[in-house]
């Protein structure tokens, strides 16, 4: 009866943290829950909780409809959460390919570009250009890190928007940049989003 409670425990304490942060590993949640992957595999399929893949899957799906300005091949990252004209999230995984060869440190037309994309694919705007960018780099990349980017529309003056952009690895940050973005188009009205 003790095991199943402190299982009980893990699974409640297991949901709780995949709802508050749903681009956690299985092999993070193992190391946070001192149990194996597998464990955490079992318990989420207990619960009906799908592997991190899925659940981005399902969130970027959801959200990529909202998106006006960009398609989905333009965007480097995966939208997780999008609020038009007021903020959103999205996901990447660093992979070999985006690196220096001799120190597998990413490339910063990577970072700059995910942090782009998403202020971007944030304002209600079918085409824009980035007027200004001011940006800085904290710390480096590697491959295998996960860069979550949030952004957020700072202010609208005249019909250019400020978007905020924070990326982060393991809530540390890695980078930030400001965008004044410039839209080309008219704007959208609410009844065409």
């Amino acid at each position: 009866m003790k095991i199943k409670t402190k299982k009980n425990e893990r699974q409640y304490e297991l949901k709780k943290m995949i709802t508050e942060t749903p681009f956690v590993s299985d092999e993070e949640l193992s190391e946070i829950f001192k149990v194996s992957i597998q464990t955490i595999r079992l318990d989420r399929l207990e619960m009906g909780i799908p592997e991190l893949r899925e659940r981005m899957r399902a969130a970027a799906q959801k959200n990529y409809s909202k998106i006006v300005g960009l398609g989905i091949s333009e965007l480097i990252g995966e939208i997780i959460e999008l609020e038009v004209n007021q903020q959103g999230i999205s996901f990447l995984e660093a992979n070999r390919e985006m690196t220096f060869k001799k120190t597998d440190i990413v490339k910063g037309h990577y970072i700059f570009s995910m942090a782009e994309s998403l202020a971007l694919a944030v304002i209600n705007s079918k085409a824009a250009l980035t007027g200004v960018a001011n940006m800085k780099y904290s710390k480096p990349v590697s491959v295998g890190d996960k860069l979550v980017a949030k952004a957020e529309v700072f202010s609208q003056r005249n019909k250019d928007y400020i978007v905020h952009v924070k990326i982060t690895v393991k809530q540390e940050q890695v980078f930030r940049g400001k965008f004044i973005l410039v839209p080309l188009l008219n704007e959208l009205k609410e009844e065409e989003l």
